[in-house]
């Protein structure tokens, strides 16, 4: 597996050095001398030309690694947690990369995607900022099967909704999943009569919604905090 990019590359090197492969430099200095140092043996100089093909046309910045496969977690595992997202039928890496960027930084325990079979997981290690590398994160089709397994440990589901109640008023306990649907559809009929409680987002302007990314932020800072 590839990754590119100065920030994420800088931070696969720093925090999962077991994964790292080869470490490909096109532009000079790119990395500290620490980290120079420390997988001198690892290093191939490259020219940009043939940097650029290894990124397919993206922005390396100078470093790419190679890193090994990503490992997926298991639904067993996320039924131990206490607050998890599970994304149904979203697509898009930069969105999805936006979204493990957040969940991770603001203690979501974990993320399960549904309605697909597989993701480029290369580009969303690199849209998360390397984030994914830390997220327990796993590819299940099925959402009816997500939200039936995790029912039987007790989890209660909440689903983004414009029509739903304002978070704000909810108060949360328990296990808890937090669904979020794709930007053109929401969340898929089949799932709907799954959900315990749809929430929303209070606007103090008329518009018409906030970037799936942006509002999962919003909703998973609100979560986190349980009745005391």
């Amino acid at each position: 597996m590839i990754i590119y990019g100065k920030q994420v590359c800088l931070y696969a090197l720093s925090q999962h050095e077991s994964i790292v492969k080869t470490v490909y430099i096109a532009k000079k200095g790119i990395l500290p001398q620490k980290l120079y140092d420390k997988y001198k043996s690892r290093i191939k100089f490259l020219e940009d030309r043939w940097a650029q093909s290894m990124a397919k046309g993206g922005n390396h910045q100078g470093v790419l690694l190679e890193i090994e496969e990503f490992v997926q977690s298991d639904l067993a595992t996320m039924k131990q947690n206490r607050f998890v997202l599970v994304l149904d039928t979203l697509t898009d890496t930069g969105n999805i990369g936006a979204i493990v960027r957040t969940a991770y930084a603001l203690g979501a325990d974990g993320i399960i995607a549904t309605g697909v079979k597989q993701l480029n997981f290369a580009s969303m290690i690199r849209t998360s900022s390397g984030a994914l590398l830390d997220m327990p994160f796993v590819v299940i089709p099925n959402i009816l099967d997500v939200i039936n397994e995790l029912k039987q440990v007790n989890f209660k589901f909440y689903g983004a909704s414009m029509d739903g109640s304002s978070i704000d008023a909810c108060r949360f306990e328990g296990s808890r999943a937090l669904v979020l649907g794709s930007e053109g559809e929401g969340i898929s009929k089949r799932a709907k009569p799954k959900i315990d409680e749809m929430v929303s987002i209070e606007m103090q302007r008329e518009f018409d919604s906030l970037n799936v990314s942006a509002a999962a932020a919003i909703l998973i800072h609100r979560m986190r905090y349980e009745v005391k």
